[in-house]
């Protein structure tokens, strides 16, 4: 049966429901399928890593492969160690920041008294009536919370797995995606392969690059502005920075509150403009240049990338989204039917300003041709 004698209607149709089943199969694996891909993220990471140990050193792949972990174990409880150390001095200065916000807080009762002519008191019967709700469910709370934890400490566990796996047994994963598909077709299913591979490999590496470029950029500014906690907010601000648009806004807008508790309304403002030339910055020079245009993706699919993959995994999923994005974005460019569908998640091009020359060379070679 030839999918491509259909007609266009039923094709579509093909193409919803395959869209739907997959869709329902990536929810429901969630508790796998987000460890596994999170996994193949780093292990792409760590597979120069990994094939310099083997093929300069001589180590064979089981210890290669322990040696990668052990180093990735390292990083993480490094970035553990650090957020731990940065919120418990955070914690310290709660009263501050309470004190702080209790005080703006009654200037806008103030004010809301004034302007809506809402007296005080009816607006702290207010907030005591949501605060009861708030504490009455406690149970809930708590038992949402263990949730978190123990799923996090599962994800974790997965996670650890699929890394060993997937570097440990990356050959019998390739080949089985080369042998699946026909003869005829094994050379150049090889090639995209490979492609996709070192792509993928230098795409994570240039998002890395980018959150650590970013994160130093905003701290050396909110250290030039006085910010407290400048450091712990810089790196906050390069992780949120890979979801893009939507993290740069949470990470200002956390910035922008620590900023006018400990600081003034002016230093804020600083802090905003400080976080748009950041963003400037990193979107025009950054992006294109450790990332790489051939995989940047357009602010439409990204936006909508974020809200299937919070709506799919939740908060991992709107981290995961745009790396999946940037994989199926190179699968679509290297594969003829789906050439479109990849030019569709990319920037727009821009025109080409050599087109004159273009065609007089083009007439030229047409002249030699007669």
């Amino acid at each position: 049966m030839n999918l491509f004698k259909l007609p266009f209607l039923l094709k579509l149709a093909l193409i919803i429901i395959s869209i739907i089943g997959i869709g329902y199969l990536i929810k429901l694996g969630q508790s796998i399928l987000a460890p596994f891909f999170l996994a193949f993220l780093m292990a792409m990471l760590f597979l120069p890593i990994a094939n310099f140990l083997e093929k300069k050193l001589r180590f064979p792949r089981s210890i290669s492969t322990i040696i990668s972990v052990m180093m990735m174990l390292i990083i993480l409880t490094g970035m553990i160690f650090f957020f731990g150390s940065q919120i418990s001095s955070f914690s310290r200065d709660v009263p501050h920041l309470t004190k702080q916000f209790n005080l703006v807080f009654h200037n806008l009762q103030t004010w809301v008294s004034h302007t809506f002519n809402v007296k005080i008191d009816e607006q702290l019967d207010y907030l005591d009536q949501g605060l009861s709700k708030l504490l009455s469910s406690s149970g809930v709370i708590l038992g949402f919370t263990f949730g978190i934890f123990s799923s996090s400490l599962g994800f974790l566990a997965f996670f650890i797995l699929f890394f060993i796996f997937i570097l440990n047994y990356r050959r019998i994963l390739n080949n089985f995606i080369v042998n699946v598909f026909n003869e005829k077709h094994k050379a150049s299913v090889q090639e995209v392969v490979s492609e996709v591979r070192i792509m993928t490999k230098r795409y994570i590496i240039g998002l890395c690059l980018q959150v650590i470029i970013v994160s130093v950029l905003t701290t050396i500014v909110l250290t030039i502005l006085g910010v407290k906690y400048a450091i712990l907010l810089g790196v906050l601000t390069g992780l949120l920075n890979v979801i893009p648009y939507i993290g740069i806004c949470i990470s200002l807008l956390i910035s922008c509150f620590i900023a006018f508790a400990t600081g003034t309304v002016s230093t804020c403002v600083y802090v905003a403009i400080g976080y748009i030339i950041v963003h400037v910055i990193d979107g025009n020079i950054v992006l294109p240049f450790v990332v790489g245009s051939k995989v940047k993706i357009n602010a439409l699919f990204s936006f909508i990338g974020i809200l299937l993959g919070e709506h799919l995994w939740g908060i991992s999923g709107m981290f995961l989204c745009i790396p999946a994005i940037a994989i199926i974005k190179i699968i679509f460019e290297r594969v003829d039917g789906l050439k479109p569908w990849g030019k569709l998640l990319g920037e727009d091009e821009k025109p080409n300003k050599k087109k004159k020359s273009y065609k007089i060379s083009k007439n030229i070679t047409l002249k030699e041709m007669d």
